[in-house]
């Protein structure tokens, strides 16, 4: 996982600010997006109270995480992934890399386990370190 300004050199919002970087890891968030799990979340958030409180706090510690960034000043952009309601899921990898940044997230904090095992078995160390905190 990498963390990227949430602002452009010409000063224009980006709108995400943590990236997924192992391959392993970005192509088995691809088969759960392609298999509509990000549906399925957003559609549970829509009954499940706890959920949607979950994922409003994730939204906002993720704004955060992006103001610091931006050197405190926040981009109006998005939320996870750009998003714009928080209750929308439409990028499990950018959630993904959102908990390995330290944001805590439901969505990201579930696939940070399925995950796991795809990165630990990447030919780079870096995903398995990262996994256990002991990035260099």
């Amino acid at each position: 996982m990498i963390a990227m300004s949430s602002r452009l050199e010409d000063g224009s919002p980006f709108p995400t600010t943590f990236w997924l970087t192992c391959p392993a890891a970005v192509a088995a968030m691809h088969a759960c997006e392609s298999a509509g799990e990000h549906v399925a979340w957003a559609r549970r958030a829509g009954s499940d109270p706890q959920l949607a409180e979950a994922l409003r706090a994730a939204d906002a510690a993720y704004r955060a995480a992006r103001a610091v960034e931006a050197g405190g000043d926040e981009p109006a952009s998005g939320g996870v992934g750009g998003e714009r309601d928080p209750l929308r899921v439409k990028c499990l990898h950018a959630r993904v890399a959102a908990s390995l940044g330290g944001v805590p997230d439901p969505v990201g904090e579930r696939y940070v386990a399925v995950c796991a095992a795809v990165m630990a078995e990447c030919d780079g160390r870096r995903c398995s370190e990262t996994l256990s905190g002991d990035v260099s």
